[in-house]
C-alpha cells in the first residue's frame, strides 16, 4: 500500500516537473498506484523469497505487468493507464520486459514510473534486505541512468529530490 501509493506520488511529481497535466498527469498517477497490480497473480512464496529467483520463478515475475495490463484494461476507460502499467518494466536499453521495447519507444508514462518504482523499491526494506539511504539510491538511478532508465528522467528525479530535501532543510532552520 505504502509502496503503491508513494510510487504514484512521486510519478505524479516528475510529470508536473515535466509539463503534463489534466487527464495526462491522472492517468500517469493512476498507472503508478497500478503499476504492480499484476503480482496478484505471482505466488507469495516467490514475492517473498528470500534469495536469488530461478528461472521460472523470474518467469513468473516477468509476467505481472501483462497480468497487470488485462486487469485494467477490463475497464475500457483506464486502457491508457494498462498501456503504461504494461510499459513499467521496460529498460531503456532494451533489455526489460515484457516486450524489449527501447528508448523513447517506451510510453514516457512508463519511463517515469520505472524511475519512480526503482527508487521506492530501493529505500524500502524487502524481505532479502534492508532500505538503502536516499542517497545511495540516487546514486544507483544515476549510475543506471541511459542504461535501465532514461537519463532525463533520472536527471528530473534527482532534481526534484535535491530540492524537497533543499526545502525541508530551510523548513528545519526557520
Amino acid at each position: 500500500h505504502d509502496h503503491l501509493h508513494g510510487v504514484g506520488d512521486l510519478v505524479a511529481a516528475v510529470g508536473e516537473r515535466l509539463g503534463l497535466a489534466g487527464g495526462k498527469l491522472d492517468v500517469l498517477r493512476q498507472a503508478g498506484e497500478l503499476h504492480d497490480l499484476g503480482k496478484v497473480a505471482i505466488p507469495d512464496s516467490i514475492l517473498s523469497k528470500p534469495g536469488p529467483l530461478d528461472e521460472e520463478e523470474r518467469g513468473f515475475v516477468r509476467q505481472h505487468p501483462l497480468v497487470g495490463e488485462r486487469i485494467i484494461s477490463a475497464a475500457p476507460a483506464l486502457a491508457q493507464v494498462g498501456k503504461l502499467v504494461r510499459a513499467s518494466h521496460e529498460r531503456f536499453d532494451g533489455s526489460g520486459y515484457p516486450d524489449g521495447r527501447a528508448g523513447e519507444e517506451i510510453p514516457l508514462g512508463a519511463r517515469i514510473i520505472a524511475v519512480c518504482d526503482a527508487y521506492d523499491a530501493m529505500i524500502g526494506p524487502r524481505p532479502y534486505r534492508l532500505g538503502m539511504s536516499e542517497e545511495v539510491a540516487l546514486a544507483e538511478l544515476r549510475r543506471c541512468a541511459g542504461e535501465q532508465f532514461d537519463p532525463v528522467i533520472v536527471d528530473v528525479f534527482c532534481d526534484l529530490r535535491a530540492q524537497g530535501r533543499a526545502e525541508a532543510q530551510r523548513s528545519l532552520s526557520r
